[in-house]
């Protein structure tokens, strides 16, 4: 089947998911697929819920990559897969599943996605969110409670570590790349009228195969 394959990337609470929602609703609903990087966590039924808090979810040895991969190729060769269900309350996989049909376009969207060179190459485009850090953890709090069910704590806690210190540092790497898309995000950019309006970036408006975008807050 020859489809086309988005990835997007950015810190957590960046507007990933948002973004993928607006790119869905300009193709088609029936003309894409979204699967999100967090569904491939690693499973953990070996530790209890104590232990499962402590790992660290930012980062790649967190995902099994392998497994998203090989659901990719088989939606590719149009053949149906069965993803997996992440269960954020609990810190582990479900034991539900997505059931998830080919179709033409295919986004993958998480915090990761560009890191694994095999998953990486599967990308016709790549599209990283860069969002104020302040106003990332800010969305993160309120999604993972509300939403998510998890407690304050549970969300705070991690920051200062996994959050701002490995992420930070390999969504940094994944946005250094070249030959993507950076979408930019800044909450003064609210009265921007085109949600995708086309932004040169000084440090990097000079980079070969790089188009920056400026997306405005109201639309994410």
């Amino acid at each position: 089947m020859n489809n086309l394959i988005i990835g997007i990337a950015g810190g957590s609470g960046s507007g990933k998911t948002t973004l993928a929602l607006r790119l869905k609703e300009r193709f088609g609903e029936d003309e894409v697929r979204l699967i999100s990087h967090d569904s491939y966590y690693k499973r953990h039924d070996e530790l209890p819920f104590e232990e499962r808090c402590k790992l660290n979810y930012d980062h790649p040895d967190a995902f099994d990559n392998a497994l998203l991969i090989y659901h990719l190729q088989e939606l590719k060769a149009g053949r149906a897969i069965d993803c997996p269900v992440y269960d954020y309350s609990n810190h582990n996989r479900s034991n539900e599943v997505q059931h998830i049909e080919p179709a033409p376009v295919l986004i993958v969207e998480g915090i990761l996605p560009f890191v694994e060179p095999e998953l990486c190459a599967l990308f016709d485009y790549k599209i990283f969110v860069d969002t104020d850090a302040d106003e990332r953890i800010l969305r993160r709090i309120l999604r993972d409670v509300k939403e998510r069910g998890r407690s304050l704590d549970s969300v705070i806690d991690p920051v200062p570590y996994h959050g701002q210190a490995d992420a930070r540092s390999l969504c940094r790497a994944q946005q250094a790349q070249r030959g993507h898309h950076c979408a930019q995000r800044r909450r003064e950019q609210h009265r921007c009228g085109d949600a995708c309006a086309p932004h040169p970036h000084p440090d990097r408006e000079s980079e070969p195969g790089v188009r920056r975008f400026r997306m405005a807050s109201a639309a994410l």
